[in-house]
């Protein structure tokens, strides 16, 4: 529990000690990590009800077999959900909203892996059993269904890689704001080719009048 504290302490800038009882990414982690062990024990009915409670209290929803590494951090977390095969690396962020959920009713592994240093913005889906590569960013209300390669960037519906970086950076940013869009890019890629076009199009008119 210890390194998620000092993931709170350290990912959010409004969070200070006094203040941690009320995060409830702790207290979710807390009843997690309880399931989690009664569930790799085989023990019935106890696991999903502690998961069940820590739902109620939260908002949380993390199925007792998901698996979670060190300096995991929820930030808000209203409507996060975890699904049963999910495994999660090292300092993961998730916001409000995410899903790390299945994609029908396949048996086994079905629920996506999350590398190291992974930050996945408000509102994301990731579903199916891919993985997500080291130090990647997946930006607000992405829907992914595919591979993403470490240390990438993806947006949008369905989820592109839209960045990828050789070399690891340590400082993962968490502003939302500055993802690049690619449908805007495309956008402005389209305008400026019937720009062209319309330049075409003039002095091809000119031509004509002058014959």
């Amino acid at each position: 529990m210890i390194s998620h504290i000092k993931a709170i302490l350290e990912k959010d800038p409004a969070a200070s000690i006094l203040e941690l009882v009320l995060y409830p990414s702790l207290y979710s982690i807390f009843f997690h990590r309880v399931a989690n062990i009664l569930w790799k024990l085989r023990i019935p009915f106890f696991p999903r009800f502690i998961s069940q409670l820590s739902r109620f209290l939260t908002g949380i929803e993390i199925h007792p077999g998901a698996s979670i590494g060190k300096g995991f951090f929820i930030d808000h977390g209203m409507g996060v959900v975890i699904g049963e095969t999910a495994i999660i690396g090292n300092n993961v962020t998730l916001f409000q909203g995410v899903t790390l959920g299945g994609t029908g009713k396949e048996k086994g592994k079905r629920h996506p892996t999350l590398g190291n240093d992974i930050v996945v913005g408000s509102g994301a889906k990731i579903l199916g059993n891919i993985k997500i590569g080291n130090g990647s960013y997946v930006g607000a209300n992405s829907v992914v269904l595919g591979e993403v390669p470490p240390h990438s960037t993806v947006v949008g519906v369905p989820g592109r890689v839209v960045r990828i970086k050789g070399q690891y950076v340590p400082n993962i940013s968490f502003n939302h704001a500055k993802l690049p869009d690619p449908l805007a890019s495309r956008l402005k890629k389209i305008q400026a080719e019937l720009s062209e076009l319309e330049v075409q199009a003039g002095l091809w008119k000119k031509k004509s009048r002058r014959k």
